[in-house]
């Protein structure tokens, strides 16, 4: 699974940072290093008023924020990766 977090200028305001430091610490936890890849990406162009644009293999998500993080983290990695 390849999950790529925007980092542009407008996500970067909204808090990518952050979300980049949530993603790291759950793939830890739930220790994903071996199945998810992470990266940065300059705008995935779907920006969105609140939060982060994710893209999580094909799927594009907008609106990721520290309050609604671990329901994304659960609905659209390790639920995805549980079907694998």
């Amino acid at each position: 699974m390849i999950i790529q977090v925007c980092v542009g200028s407008s996500c970067y305001l909204k808090g990518s940072p952050e979300i980049v430091e949530l993603l790291q610490k759950s793939v830890e936890e739930y220790k994903l290093e071996n199945e998810v890849t992470l990266t940065g990406s300059f705008c995935i162009g779907k920006c969105n008023r609140v939060g982060v644009t994710i893209q999580v293999d094909d799927d594009i998500h907008v609106g990721i924020t520290r309050e609604n993080f671990r329901e994304f983290f659960a609905e659209n990695v390790l639920k995805k990766l549980e079907r694998k």
